[in-house]
């Protein structure tokens, strides 16, 4: 298969249970390597940088990621960055910053056991955030969430894109469909979809029609 992500863009990969979801996401991400061919990121190929790379540029949330349940949320937010040798009071600032961004920011003092499964969704990707991704790789990130918060991750997922960065999905029950650019399906080891942004769309003005506004 192949697949081209811009800066961006939001694209969601959606499949049956075993299709490879969580394997395309992975390699993707530059977690497991592909079989064959390349995994490129910004011309580099993700598999020769070794296992060292995520958080320089690429963000990965595994569904399920185990973080610490017994630890509080800013505590885990900020391990990534103390573990590159951040000054703890630049990492303690900047997890306050992601954490606030993804709209938990109240829930800093909190031990993660306590959390819900949509603000630990939500708490997982501050984690890849805390980073400065401009790849944003995420399994599942509405499995087991309440019906009424999944378009809540989801709007945080479109809203990270319009920032710039290129964020990609997957899905299991096509409800982070809805507001992906563009929405690819995996079936039998095969990709299907508009595989490549479009360059170069149409642009149509808006007429005044009548008496009456176009929209």
């Amino acid at each position: 298969m192949s697949l081209e992500i811009d800066a961006g863009e939001l694209v969601a990969v959606w499949g049956l249970r075993r299709s490879g979801r969580s394997a395309l996401l992975a390699v993707a991400a530059g977690v497991e390597p592909p079989d064959s061919g390349l995994v490129l990121f910004e011309g580099k190929d993700l598999s020769a940088r070794g296992a060292g790379m995520l958080g320089e540029g690429v963000g990965y949330c595994a569904h399920g990621v185990n973080i610490a349940s017994r630890r509080r949320v800013i505590d885990n937010v900020r391990a990534g960055l103390l573990v590159r040798g951040v000054a703890a009071p630049t990492a303690y600032a900047r997890a306050h910053e992601v954490l606030e961004r993804v709209g938990v920011e109240g829930f800093s003092g909190f031990v993660m056991g306590d959390l819900d499964v949509a603000e630990t969704v939500r708490v997982a990707i501050a984690c890849a955030l805390v980073h400065g991704p401009r790849v944003l790789v995420i399994d599942e990130p509405t499995k087991g969430v309440d019906l009424l918060e999944r378009d809540k991750i989801v709007l945080l997922l479109r809203s990270l894109a319009d920032e710039g960065i290129a964020v990609l999905v997957s899905d299991g029950d096509g409800s982070g469909l809805a507001d992906a650019d563009r929405a690819l399906t995996l079936a039998d080891g095969e990709l299907r979809g508009r595989r490549s942004p479009e360059v170069g769309g149409t642009v149509l003005p808006l007429r005044r029609a009548g008496n009456s506004s176009a929209l």
